[in-house]
């Protein structure tokens, strides 16, 4: 490891050209790396030529000390060394299946989707695992969180620390947030990030959104040529700084409708090829009700696949873990609701029910039915039929007996 990264430790950079480079941001050896020949002849007005050679010196000072990879090696010598290579558990084993077992270093990953679909979440659970032990998955370094859209959330931070059993306050002041309020700013932020790195030993870098600005600036046709080259250099200029500093950089997309798309998914995301063809890992990230899904778009190495996961306390989370969570507090909510019912049905139940059908239906019954059969049939059958049929037959009969005997007795 090189010990000594002051820009005068390099031959043939003097105490004035120190100067220059100090006063345009860059500190140390690295930083000229990582800015590279052409914007440091930029910022400091030297010649590019004279540029080119500080920083070939500057390279080559890195791959003596090890920190930087030689021009030549043999591919196993390359395939030795990517197996050390750092990465960073998500906390799923969903998601670390489709990454292979985690965010990994000296790579840009780019998660892109349409609003709400957990990619700040995500962000900020990286931020949490990245400070883990070696032994968990995490990396035991520092945060430099870009927050460009005014997302970032401390309280988050804690409750996912609080959910894995992480100090708060630990786990927060080893988070460097930096707010950008404009798309010169955010670059200007990365482009003084060395000497934060150093400092904070910085493993993960997050730029939420990295495209977001620069989206909001540059509007129409017009102007679509300049922000592509301004958000090619901040791309760009990621990628260098996540390689030469050996930590992992997330940067998070929005997307845009595609109206020429009929049949499909029209979700693109914003930034063109300049991010597409920058980005080392890219992750797509889409809801799916309460669930969400994870797509592979593009890789390296590792195949186009899908993935579910979900959100919660914890951050990003296992389905499963989302489904014993529910299942517990439905438990919880039905203990409750039996606690609460059982004493209030007793006592009302008992007076009110017996009290109110004993004496309604026995007194109304009886009286009632009893009186008004009795008084109603019985004197309109008698006296109707007798008296009628007796009076109208036997006076008629006797009546004309007697009259006949009369005439008889006369004549004789």
């Amino acid at each position: 490891m090189v010990e000594d990264l002051r820009l005068d430790s390099l031959e043939g950079v003097g105490p004035v050209t120190t100067r220059k480079l100090s006063d345009a941001g860059v500190h140390n050896v690295m930083d000229l790396i990582v800015r590279g020949p052409v914007d440091i002849a930029e910022i400091t007005g030297m010649e590019k030529d004279t540029a080119e050679k500080i920083v070939n010196k500057a390279r080559k000072h890195l791959v003596e000390g090890g920190l930087l990879a030689k021009d030549f090696i043999s591919a196993s010598e390359l395939y030795k060394t990517r197996q050390n290579i750092g990465k960073i558990t998500t906390g799923t084993n969903c998601l670390d299946t489709l990454f292979d077992g985690g965010i990994e270093t000296r790579a840009l990953t780019e998660v892109y989707g349409e609003f709400g679909c957990g990619k700040t979440q995500f962000a900020h659970t990286m931020s949490v695992m990245v400070q883990k032990s070696k032994e968990e998955g995490g990396l035991e370094g520092g945060v430099l969180y870009i927050d460009t859209e005014g997302t970032f959330r401390p309280e988050r931070i804690v409750q996912i620390a609080q959910v894995h059993d992480m100090d708060p306050e630990k786990v927060l002041d080893n988070i460097i947030v930096a707010r950008a309020y404009n798309s010169a700013h955010q670059v200007l932020i990365l482009e003084e990030a060395g000497a934060i790195i150093e400092k904070h030993n910085v493993k993960l870098i997050v730029a939420d959104s990295a495209v977001g600005l620069f989206r909001a600036e540059y509007l129409g046709r017009g102007t679509l040529s300049v922000r592509q080259q301004k958000l090619n250099h901040f791309v760009h200029l990621l990628v260098r700084i996540a390689e030469t500093y050996d930590c992992a950089a997330i940067a998070t997309n929005q997307v845009m409708a595609s109206p020429d798309v009929f049949f499909g998914d029209p979700t693109r995301p914003i930034g063109g090829n300049v991010v597409a063809h920058t980005s080392t890992y890219r992750i797509y990230f889409k809801k799916s009700g309460k669930k969400r899904i994870a797509r592979m778009v593009d890789s390296p190495h590792h195949p186009e696949q899908e993935v579910i996961f979900a959100l919660g306390e914890a951050g990003v989370i296992d389905p499963e873990e989302a489904e014993k969570k529910l299942k517990k507090t439905a438990k919880k909510v039905t203990t409750k609701i039996k606690a609460t019912v059982e004493p209030t049905v007793e006592p009302t139940v008992e007076p009110t029910v017996e009290p109110t059908v004993e004496p309604t239906v026995e007194p109304t019954v009886e009286p009632t039915v009893e009186p008004t059969v009795e008084p109603t049939v019985e004197p309109t059958v008698e006296p109707t039929v007798e008296p009628t049929v007796e009076p109208t037959v036997e006076p008629t009969v006797d009546i004309v007996e007697d009259h006949g005997a009369d005439i008889t007795s006369d004549n004789l």
